[in-house]
């Protein structure tokens, strides 16, 4: 689980200024943290089926997120994607 320590050392990574919590690259920082925790989760228990349709929405969330940073600024998109690890 995603504790608000975590999310604080994540958010920090990744913000554009001081007070950044809602961009584009924080979002998928946050997201691609809940997707790796939720996977590790998932190899465990298999037939969590509901924990499964959650892992979906999120990586779909993320896929949006990152075309919609591609199509903005693509410079930004490729620092996030390789820090991130995709």
């Amino acid at each position: 689980m995603l504790t608000a320590k975590k999310k604080q050392v994540i958010i920090a990574k990744s913000q554009r200024h001081a007070t950044d919590t809602g961009s584009p690259e924080v979002q998928v920082t946050i997201l691609s943290q809940r997707i790796n925790e939720l996977a590790a989760h998932l190899k465990e228990n298999k037939k969590d089926n509901h924990s499964r349709r959650g892992l979906l929405k999120m990586v779909a969330d993320r896929r949006s997120h990152l075309k919609y940073l591609k199509k903005k600024n693509e410079e930004v998109y490729n620092t996030v994607m390789k820090q991130i690890g995709l």
